[in-house]
C-alpha cells in the first residue's frame, strides 16, 4: 500500500517530527510532502533539505488538495481551533502534547472529529494502549490484583534556560513547567490506569532556571475512586538517566514497578522496565513477573494513525473523556499553582 502524503505544521518542535518521517518511524506509512511555518524561511530552508514544498500560512496548505493528513505541531494555546479548520477542510491530524489548555475547546473540536468521522491522534494520551500500560493492565487481570490504591511517578532532566518571552515563560499558560512540559505523559498515564482526578495540590520552585516559571515541581492528586497519586518532575538533575518516566503503582494485591531503582539493565532512553511484586505480610514479598519493552507512553503511534485514515477501527482506543480528563487536571494545576497551592478538579465533559 502506497505511503500516505503528510504536512508537518510548526517548524519549532516540528522540526524533530520531521525527522521521524524522513528517515525515522514514520517512513514506512507517511511522505513528507510539505512544510509550514509562519516564519516562511525557515519551512523553505527545511523543504530544501528535505524536497519537498514550503508553506507560509495553514490556509496556504489547505488549498493544497493533494495532501490528506497534516502533523499539526504549534503550541498548546488555541490549538483546538486549528485542529478544527484542519477538520472542516477534510484532513486527519497527528498532534502532540500536551493537546490543548482549554480542556472545553479540547472536548468540542473532538467530538467534531467524531462527527465527522475525521482522525485526530496525538501521542499523549496515545490513541492505543503504550506497550508498557497494556503490560500492566494484562498483569491487573491475570494476577487479580484489585483496586488501584496509589501511583508515585517521576520524571528529570537538568536543562539551564533562559528567559525567552515564549508561552514557557507565562505560568498561565505553562503552569508548574516541569509538570507540566515532562509531566504531562505522566498525568495521561495516571488516567489512563486510576481514571478522573477530583482535587490537586502543587508545590514548586525555581533553582537554576532564568525562566520566571517554575524548574521543580511536585503534583499531588486525590482520584475519584479513591487513589492517589503523585509526579515529580524536574529539570535541575543530571545523573545520566535521564526521562526514565519512573512508576510505582501500588493495587490492593500488589505492586508494579516501572523503570525504579539504583540501577537499572536497560538504560537506552524509550526502553520500559516492568517489575510485579506480590506477596503478603506475614510470608514476604517476591517478583512474579517480569517484562522488558521497547517503548512506553509518549510514542507517536504512526502505525495506527496509517490504520485509522485508511478506514480501520481500532479496538480499545483512548476515549475522549480521557483525554480531556488529563487537560482538567493541568487547568486545575494552573489554578492552584496561580492561588492556594490546592483546587478543584472539574469533571471531564464539555462544560
Amino acid at each position: 500500500m502506497s505511503r500516505l502524503r503528510i504536512a508537518v505544521v510548526g517548524l519549532n518542535f516540528g522540526r524533530h517530527i520531521v525527522k521521524e518521517i524522513v528517515e525515522g518511524p514514520a517512513r514506512e506509512e507517511f511522505e513528507l510532502a510539505a512544510v509550514c511555518d509562519l516564519d516562511r524561511a525557515k519551512a523553505e530552508g527545511v523543504a530544501a533539505a528535505c524536497g519537498c514544498r514550503a508553506y507560509g500560512s495553514l490556509d496556504e496548505l489547505l488549498a493544497d488538495a493533494s495532501i490528506p493528513t497534516i502533523g499539526l505541531f504549534t503550541g498548546p494555546v488555541g490549538r483546538a481551533g486549528l485542529i478544527e479548520r484542519i477538520l472542516d477542510a477534510g484532513r486527519d491530524v497527528m498532534t502532540t502534547k500536551p493537546f490543548e489548555l482549554d480542556a472545553a475547546a479540547a472536548w468540542r473540536v473532538l467530538a467534531k472529529a467524531e462527527r465527522l468521522g475525521r482522525v485526530v491522534h496525538m501521542n499523549s494520551p496515545a490513541p492505543l494502549w503504550p506497550p508498557d500500560l497494556a503490560v500492566v493492565q494484562a498483569w491487573r487481570q491475570e494476577y487479580d490484583l484489585g483496586r488501584p490504591v496509589a501511583c508515585a511517578l517521576s520524571v528529570w532532566v537538568r536543562y539551564q534556560e533562559e528567559a525567552k518571552g515564549d508561552w514557557y515563560d507565562d505560568p498561565r499558560q505553562c503552569p508548574v513547567a516541569p509538570v507540566f512540559r515532562l509531566g504531562i505523559y505522566l498525568i495521561n498515564d495516571m488516567v489512563r490506569l486510576l481514571g478522573e482526578a477530583e482535587r490537586v495540590a502543587v508545590v514548586s520552585s525555581r533553582i537554576f532556571t532564568g525562566r520566571p516559571t517554575a524548574d521543580n515541581g511536585l503534583l499531588s492528586l486525590r482520584f475519584r475512586n479513591g487513589a492517589v497519586g503523585s509526579v515529580f518532575a524536574s529539570f535541575c538533575i543530571e545523573d545520566g538517566d535521564i526521562y526514565r518516566n519512573s512508576m510505582a503503582l501500588n493495587f490492593e494485591r500488589g505492586t508494579v514497578y516501572r523503570n525504579t531503582g539504583a540501577l537499572r539493565r536497560e538504560t537506552a532512553r524509550g526502553r520500559m522496565e516492568l517489575a510485579l511484586v506480590m506477596g503478603r505480610n506475614d510470608g514476604g514479598s517476591r517478583i512474579v513477573a517480569e517484562r522488558v519493552v521497547s517503548e512506553g507512553s509518549g510514542a507517536y503511534q504512526w502505525g495506527a494513525f496509517a490504520r485509522a485514515v485508511r478506514g480501520e477501527r481500532l479496538g480499545g482506543q483512548v476515549t475522549r473523556d480521557e483525554i480531556v480528563a488529563g487537560l482538567r487536571i493541568v487547568e486545575a494545576m494552573r489554578e492552584a499553582e496561580l492561588g492556594g497551592g490546592t483546587a478543584v478538579v472539574r469533571p471531564a465533559g464539555p462544560g
